[in-house]
């Protein structure tokens, strides 16, 4: 939990200091092939050893890797994570993993019926806002999650 709180403060801090202009750059050019497997393999790489933190680490990379508008970035970011987790939960699956599936789909439905939401409230707020909500909200979860590990450790 330390290193993936270390990576938000590091991703969230990237958002709030660098200026990146609402443009997208794949669009206008070849999607750069050997950094995009890169990217892909890194993002793959930390969220399999971290756990956790597919959104937190694909989000900064859609933006500061290849320049997409945040709110390019965040659909993007969440089909890549739906696809994922998808292939995760079937390999369980046919691998006889049990779920409790009430709750799997108690909480399923729930966070799609708040994607939608968000997605509404989403509207109201330019890219840059976005991302610089995004970026704090990242920041003090990362220090949250800091203290409370070393909470942990210490008492």
């Amino acid at each position: 939990m330390l290193v993936f709180s270390i990576v938000m403060i590091v991703a969230a801090l990237q958002m709030l200091r660098n200026e990146i202009r609402e443009e997208t750059v794949i669009a206008t050019h070849p999607l750069p092939v050997i950094k995009t497997i890169w990217r892909g393999i890194e993002v793959g790489l930390l969220t399999g050893l971290l756990g956790a933190g597919g959104g937190f680490i694909i989000l900064p990379v859609l933006i500061f890797s290849f320049r997409l508008p945040m709110k390019e970035a965040v659909g993007t970011s969440l089909l890549i994570i739906a696809l994922n987790t998808l292939s995760g939960f079937l390999g369980d699956l046919f691998h006889g993993q049990q779920y409790h599936w009430q709750l799997l789909l108690t909480i399923t439905l729930l966070s799609v019926i708040g994607t939608f939401a968000g997605r509404k409230w989403g509207e109201a707020f330019s890219g840059q806002q976005l991302k610089l909500y995004f970026g704090w909200f990242v920041l003090l979860m990362g220090v949250v999650i800091i203290v409370i590990e070393l909470s942990r450790q210490l008492f």
